[in-house]
């Protein structure tokens, strides 16, 4: 029997985000009507007391919690402090207020940065907490850790069911364009479009372009959010990526393509680079029934036009 029935009263927080919109359109999509979401005026997630009585007197069956401060390397690098608290209090306030709630089944979304910096490729889950972390977004990564140990250890005490899903690098529909805060992809796509439009002869790309990526559109995502939750048990922490990596310079190569622009990359190699490679280890999701559906090129194309249409 689907332990996730059609009639679940879900709870997405985060629903405006890049990852909440895609799991809410997913859910619509699967038939799931009884969606409950909240905009930041209406229910302000830093705000423990606000949480806690939201979720006791909406009772959802579920919390899918997608919502984070996000940021490509130079948001999560000098927006440090706002980066870990942000996220902490957050989590904190969803995880501890659905147990308060007795509110049994949570799904965290964390992110690959959890992993060491110099990990063993492609990365399982039991690499955690291996080695030094990538010093550009430690304090977003830390927040993430801590919430996976959260879950996990309120699943001990409390015999809650709280699972916490790792994806890798997202993109899609939704996504942050703003090149003061955004994550490489986008951050390209619009570059490229600007260069494009302005008839620029070349186009600069953060970094080297030698480190390694791994890129999940995330529509692909919201399918394996709700895969998850319709496990009758699911893993405490499981990766979830598209088995795919490329270099910065090749994906640059990639949507210059896309987009339309012909002009030559300069790569400015005084700025920071990243973690050199992150290839996650999904053999775990999927042995579980679930495989990314969205090729890089077809995923980057349908991202452009979204962003041609609402930019």
């Amino acid at each position: 029997m689907n332990s996730f029935p059609l009639t679940s009263k879900i709870y997405v927080a985060g629903h405006r985000g890049l990852v909440g919109s895609a799991i809410v359109r997913m859910l619509r999509r699967s038939g799931y009507s009884n969606i409950v979401t909240r905009a930041r005026d209406e229910l302000n997630l830093l705000d423990s007391v606000a949480v806690t009585k939201f979720l006791s007197d909406s009772q959802p069956d579920c919390i899918i919690d997608a919502a984070a401060k996000v940021g490509g390397i130079h948001a999560n690098n000098t927006l440090r402090g706002q980066f870990i608290y942000e996220n902490l209090t957050i989590q904190n306030n969803l995880i501890h207020g659905a147990w308060q709630a007795n509110i049994n089944k949570l799904l965290f979304l964390g992110s690959s940065c959890i992993y060491p910096r110099e990990c063993p490729q492609p990365i399982r889950e039991e690499y955690l907490l291996s080695g030094p972390l990538e010093h550009t977004n430690q304090p977003y990564a830390i927040a993430k850790i801590a919430g996976i140990e959260m879950c996990q250890s309120y699943n001990a005490q409390y015999q809650c069911n709280f699972t916490t899903a790792m994806p890798t690098n997202l993109y899609g529909p939704g996504d942050s364009f703003d090149l003061s805060s955004s994550h490489v992809l986008p951050a390209l796509i619009a570059k490229a479009h600007k260069a494009k439009i302005e008839n620029a002869s070349t186009l600069k790309v953060w970094g080297s372009g030698n480190p390694l990526r791994e890129f999940l559109f995330v529509d692909d995502l919201a399918t394996a959010c709700l895969h998850l939750l319709t496990l009758k048990n699911a893993p405490g922490i499981i990766n979830i990526g598209s088995g795919y990596e490329i270099s910065i310079r090749d994906l640059a190569k990639l949507i210059c393509t896309i987009v339309g622009f012909s002009g030559t990359l300069e790569f400015d190699a005084n700025k920071p680079d990243g973690t050199p490679r992150k290839l996650l280890d999904c053999s775990k999701m999927n042995a579980l029934g679930w495989r990314a559906a969205t090729d890089l090129p077809q995923g980057i194309k349908t991202t452009y036009e979204w962003y041609l249409e609402h930019k």
